[in-house]
């Protein structure tokens, strides 16, 4: 019986000893696999590459091109290229960035203009295991190189910009010549301007004061210079019809260029002894202390008409409800595409984006301003038709018009 226990017991240290012994050789060869490359890895350098100066830019950038190398294909050799810089032919050598196997090209745009630089690509071929490189090998281009980057004075990627700016200039220069001539010039009707006429006299039926409302932002913003322009026009005609008309700002440059206008307009219109200093006067900085000052005006003095031109921001809906609320005529204009739905739908009138713009030309027929309005009217209706012909022509795969338009860079 204790032989055969012995026996059994033999039998298992053995087997146990065979299972240790035979494993460890396979471990280390997979680990060794892991750790070096295996033979024939090594992929096949890249050949003629190209280093210039990257053309019609400012300067600052050298692009590299180069030829695939042959181990460049799906299940091939190449994973990467790296792309190494040096200042001297013999180095040391940088690397200064890495693109994706199948890609041939680079852009430094880390270069000192009228500096020398010479460049190598290497070709990677490499394993990782979970996110480390267990192994790595590359070849080595030649080197190439002086290359200097330098500052262009023409962009040709943009000669069409060119070319649609002196079209636009030339439109521009014959229509204000044209207008100094005497010709009449045909400007679509805004309806918004047209209606001012008819605020104001309904303002001077009903005995009631006109509020004129350039916005909340300052004299350097082209809405509010805009807005001060056609305040000059209201109060001519507030003038005129001798009806109050109220300027309450937000900004003391504000107040100070419309007080000016105010008094011009009424020396224009033959009285100037109706002005007051008091007509154009500050409420505060702060938007919504602007926005429930004038409210409260509104509220307690009912204005016949309200205008409202110039920059606003989410007090809009709010001053222009309340105008709404007492029965005011309203004509609302501002730049601000966020704030004209609101405008469009509490005001009798609203003055759409360019058209607040435009409305200095409109009102007063100044052969330069209108000139100017009636060039850029023209080059936009040359766009559009280029835009139809393109539509037409791309559609039915005759010519690619849209090409011309394109603006590289």
């Amino acid at each position: 019986m204790k032989v055969k226990a012995v026996i059994i017991l033999s039998a298992f240290l053995f087997l146990g000893a065979g299972l240790l012994f035979g494993q460890t050789p396979a471990t280390d060869v997979a680990t060794d696999s892991l750790q070096s490359p295996p033979p024939d890895v090594t992929p096949v350098m890249v050949r003629n590459v190209l280093a210039k100066d990257n053309p019609d830019d400012a300067g600052g950038a050298v692009v590299i091109n180069w030829d695939l190398s042959v181990d460049d294909h799906v299940d091939g050799k190449v994973v990467a290229y790296k792309i190494l810089r040096a200042e001297k032919q013999e180095g040391p050598f940088d690397q200064i960035g890495e693109v994706p196997a199948q890609s041939n090209q680079y852009m430094d745009n880390g270069t000192n203009d009228n500096k020398d630089y010479f460049y190598k690509i290497l070709a990677v071929n490499s394993v990782k295991l979970e996110g480390r490189t267990s192994w790595q090998v590359t070849s080595e281009s030649d080197t190439v190189g002086p290359v200097r980057s330098s500052a262009q004075w023409f962009d040709f990627r943009r000669l069409n910009v060119f070319v649609g700016m002196i079209i636009l200039c030339t439109l521009i220069v014959y229509f204000i010549n044209q207008a100094k001539a005497g010709k009449k010039l045909f400007i679509r009707k805004i309806a918004g301007l047209d209606a001012v006429d008819e605020a104001v006299g309904r303002a001077t039926e009903m005995g009631k004061k006109i509020f004129f409302i350039p916005g909340t932002s300052d004299m350097d913003n082209v809405q509010t210079i805009a807005g001060v322009t056609i305040l000059g026009r209201v109060a001519q005609l507030a003038a005129e019809y001798e009806t109050w008309i109220e300027v309450p700002v937000s900004r003391s440059l504000v107040m100070v260029t419309a007080k000016e206008i105010v008094k011009e307009a009424y020396a224009k219109a033959g009285r100037p002894d109706s002005f007051r200093d008091e007509q154009v006067h500050y409420l505060t900085d702060d938007q919504f202390g602007y926005a429930a000052g004038i409210d409260g005006m509104v509220v307690r003095e009912k204005p016949a008409t309200i205008f409202l031109m110039g920059n606003f921001y989410a007090e809009s809906l709010i001053l222009s409800e309340t105008g709404n609320s007492i029965g005011a005529i309203q004509i609302a204009g501002t730049g601000q595409p966020s704030q004209l739905p609101f405008f469009v739908a509490a005001c009798d009138y609203t003055l759409i984006g360019e058209e607040l713009f435009a409305a200095s030309a409109y009102l007063s027929r100044e052969p330069k301003l209108l000139g100017s309005l009636k060039g850029q009217d023209m080059g936009k209706a040359i766009i559009l038709v280029s835009i139809l012909i393109g539509i037409i022509l791309e559609t039915f795969n005759i010519f690619q018009l849209s090409k011309f338009f394109t603006v590289m860079g």
